[in-house]
């Protein structure tokens, strides 16, 4: 991935590898980050884990994973970039969400809660770290074409069933129309915008059905922990 965005926009890449969970590896991260390029100026948190389970069938282990990468992955990685580099010098954080908690999204409970929790967590953060010109915000995708998520959770099925002809845009989305959206909160055209969630799905949690036995259906064939 790095060769290719080196390739495609002839600017450095650095590569690294970070557990979420492990604040230690996100600050041997971030360390080597402003050894290369002596500043940071946006933090996109998208890690996530998701998988469609019913909650009677979640385990208890499976329900922290999913928290511990999400909700605390967000909170480990903001502290760090806080305290390293954002208190002192400003900076944009993007918080990647969903609309799942929005009116309690069927096999869901488990990546619902942790992604409201980021939500109600880029408020916080917006009000505290407002004065050091940090804006924080969250971003909240639809589905999305040619994602992990499309291919786990249920994609194939909604699109072969027109499920997405309920969706007001009558569409999935795209990673472009994602990229440009987080575009917009990273740049200056959203300079006054802070502790917000923009919801990037065609209108889709609006109209969708939160129908429960058609995602029992296809549940089984999603990841387990």
């Amino acid at each position: 991935a790095s060769k290719k965005l080196v390739a495609a926009t002839g600017q450095q890449c650095l590569p690294l590898a970070v557990d979420v969970r492990q604040p230690q590896t996100i600050v041997a991260a971030v360390d080597e980050a402003l050894r290369e390029f002596k500043r940071i100026d946006i933090l996109v948190n998208g890690a996530a884990g998701n998988f469609l389970c019913p909650a009677s069938s979640l385990s208890f282990n499976a329900f922290k994973t999913v928290m511990d990468i999400d909700t605390l992955g967000t909170f480990n990685t903001s502290k760090v970039l806080f305290e390293k580099y954002f208190r002192d010098h400003g900076g944009v954080i993007i918080n990647i969400t969903a609309t799942l908690g929005y009116r309690g999204q069927a096999l869901q409970v488990h990546a619902g809660t942790a992604k409201a929790a980021i939500d109600a967590m880029t408020r916080h953060l917006a009000v505290e770290w407002g004065p050091n010109n940090i804006r924080v915000n969250s971003l909240a995708p639809g589905p999305i074409t040619g994602t992990e998520g499309f291919r786990r959770l249920g994609g194939k099925f909604a699109e072969e069933s027109r499920r997405f002809d309920t969706i007001p845009l009558h569409r999935a989305g795209n990673k472009t129309e994602i990229a440009h959206s987080a575009l917009y909160l990273a740049s200056p055209l959203s300079s006054y915008v802070t502790g917000t969630t923009l919801v990037v799905d065609g209108g889709s949690w609006l109209t969708s059905a939160n129908d429960f036995p058609a995602l029992l259906g296809i549940a089984s064939s999603s990841a387990k922990l």
